[in-house]
């Protein structure tokens, strides 16, 4: 996008949008806001005043319809020009000549109290809008052919406090509260603190503003900082190439990374987020998370967080209530550790075949538990979903490295039975240096191509035979009807499901039959735990991209899909690589001068990386969360 176009602070409704085009609109927004109550402009793809209000009501934001060409009074002429030389002299750090209009400078100069004709208006705004102005070079007017619906802001006073009756208690803690408190005559009049709907400001900067009023809702959260913070800012660590690019995929990314415990934070936050359906805010974090973890240092001061790309000052704000907090979390953490609803939802997402959205379906229902589940919705429940009830503590213990291996050698040693030749490589967080992982998952792959062709299903009757596999919850052979080729471009178009069944797969549930089978003369039931294991069966052509798609965390594949999109004119799948611009398969795997396949699968993964333009990274460099 061309840095010179100025759009006014944006709010993305998350309505109609799939994930991956979210995101890609997100990024392209440069004054992108996740406050509602910051944004001058509300965009999403709606049509209809009746759905912007809904949309409005549903985010708590209260306006008064205006129209378009309603003007100020007359009898309140516009307030006079405040002399620049009549203010007090401000630090650098409080206005920014190249972002702020001169009028914008004087605004927050003379910081007016907030009247009718000058509460903030919003715009609830087409897509079509931000799109024409990208393709015309030039934000463009918000004329009637783009507005759907303006309101004037309407700010809420603070409900009053009930009466309560006045107590010893009560007494003596307002007394200590004006004991510690200035008397009224040296008490400040007018407010000089950095306000977040202020996005052109600096923190910690100060400014002539208003007077305070009683109707100001809340005290906006600062960022504090200590003289000893303030040197550390002076001598902080540069910025490392790496995390001036959007990709997770071009960067490293360790599985302790130094802030590991802030992380742990947000990833807690973002699982809330996920629960409730915020998706815009799970994009927000996982953008921060990827970022913080990416990081090499460990954070000395919330400024040093406020700097990184993908966090600033919400993510700021956030580390220094972890730094000073003595319990080690935050707020907004500890809420979800206390929340019921909460509870309750994550107990029905890690139900194995539950989403997010089927667990708020259970909640909705007034099921509060597995229990409620089995009672009153078990002849609802898909028959994964009832092996992921029967199973459910089961599958939520680990599993560690050892008996990870031992699943995969029995998984190979079957597979040479049925054929010889074949080659395996276990992937997922097991390749990246987890010591306990939460599933297995290997990917089988042999140099001749007919072999592969449709032998998920031999190898998964084998194991059954075995008494290795006691469920299958999904076979998928849609590799070998699509002829073994790499998924399809399609366009532009989205077909639902299409980026998950691109390679044959068995996903099942694995349990050691090997066990002391008497005791005290009678059959022991098997005491091992039953495990959830994924076969991925690949062709020799594409095996280094099946083993890089499946081994690699979930925002690394997210942003490697993003990178080969908007950088090659590539689809990258698990499946291969296929061009935008004609749709054929792009061979990024075999030797580029004589045309031979790969000698082995991680030989063609690093191929694939070469291909691609990327730096490569060790499976242990990829986890993203």
């Amino acid at each position: 996008m061309p840095p010179t176009l100025d759009f006014p602070v944006i709010f993305l409704l998350p309505s109609h949008f799939g994930s991956d085009e979210l995101q890609e609109l997100e990024e392209q927004i440069p004054t992108l806001t996740y406050d509602i109550n910051e944004a001058e402009v509300v965009l999403g793809k709606i049509s209809r005043k009746e759905r912007a209000l809904f949309e409005l009501r549903k985010r708590k934001l209260v306006t008064e319809e205006v129209d378009q060409h309603e003007r100020t009074p007359t009898a309140s002429p516009p307030p006079k020009r405040i002399r620049l030389s009549s203010t007090p002299v401000l630090g650098s750090s409080d206005i920014d000549s190249d972002t702020c209009s001169e009028g914008e400078i004087q605004r927050r100069l003379s910081g007016p109290v907030p009247t009718q004709e000058t509460t903030p208006t919003v715009k609830v705004v087409k897509l079509s809008w931000f799109t024409d102005s990208i393709s015309a070079g030039k934000v463009l007017p918000l004329d009637d052919n783009y507005v759907v619906y303006r309101g004037r802001k309407v700010m809420q006073p603070p409900p009053a406090p009930d009466p309560v009756t006045p107590t010893k208690t009560n007494v003596l803690k307002r007394a200590h509260e004006d004991s510690s408190s200035p008397p009224s005559s040296q008490r400040p009049r007018t407010s000089s603190r950095y306000t977040p709907n202020n996005r052109n400001q600096k923190p910690g900067s100060t400014y002539s503003s208003h007077p305070v009023t009683k109707s100001t809702p809340k005290r906006p959260a600062l960022l504090r900082q200590s003289t000893s913070e303030h040197d550390l800012d002076t001598h902080l660590p540069p910025i490392p190439p790496c995390l001036h690019t959007t990709y997770s995929c071009q960067r490293s990314t360790p599985a302790n990374p130094p802030n590991q415990d802030f992380i742990s934070i947000l990833l807690k936050i973002r699982l809330a987020r996920t629960l409730t359906g915020d998706k815009i805010g799970v994009r927000a974090y996982s953008s921060a998370i990827a970022t913080v973890a990416a990081y090499p240092y460990k954070f000395q001061t919330q400024s040093e967080v406020a700097r990184l790309p993908g966090c600033g000052q919400k993510i700021a704000q956030l580390y220094q209530e972890f730094k000073s907090s003595n319990s080690g979390t935050v707020k907004e953490a500890e809420e979800y550790d206390s929340d019921p609803k909460l509870q309750v939802l994550k107990q029905f997402y890690d139900i194995w075949g539950v989403a997010e959205t089927t667990a708020r379906e259970f909640y909705n229902k007034g099921w509060r538990g597995l229990d409620d589940v089995v009672e009153y919705g078990w002849d609802g429940l898909t028959r994964v979903q009832q092996i992921g009830v029967k199973y459910y503590d089961e599958f939520l213990l680990k599993i560690p490295s050892k008996e990870v291996e031992e699943i995969g050698e029995v998984i190979l040693s079957e597979a040479d039975r049925i054929e010889k030749g074949f080659e395996m490589v276990i992937v997922g967080g097991y390749r990246r240096g987890k010591k306990e992982s939460g599933d297995v998952d290997v990917v089988l792959s042999h140099p001749e191509e007919k072999v592969t062709r449709g032998f998920v299903e031999k190898i998964v009757i084998g194991l059954e035979r075995r008494g290795y596999i006691t469920h299958t919850l999904l076979l998928s052979t849609a590799n070998t009807e699509r002829g073994q080729e790499p998924v399809a471009w399609k366009g532009d178009s989205r077909v639902a499901g299409s980026g998950f069944d691109t390679l044959d797969k068995a996903l099942v549930v694995w349990q050691d039959p090997n066990f002391t089978g008497e005791e005290g003369g009678e059959e022991k039931k098997n005491p091992n735990p039953h495990r959830r294991v994924d076969i991925i069966i690949s062709p020799w052509k594409t095996a280094g991209c099946a083993v890089l798609g499946w081994t690699s965390g979930t925002t690394f594949q997210r942003d490697l899909r993003r990178y080969c999109k908007r950088e090659k004119q590539l689809k990258f799948d698990s499946s291969g690589v296929r061009s935008r611009k004609d749709g054929g398969w792009v061979d990024l795997e075999s030797d580029t001068c004589t045309g031979e396949p790969a000698p082995d699968m991680l030989t063609a993964e690093k191929r694939v990386f070469e291909g691609l333009g990327l730096e490569w990274r060790e499976p242990w460099e990829r986890c993203t969360n």
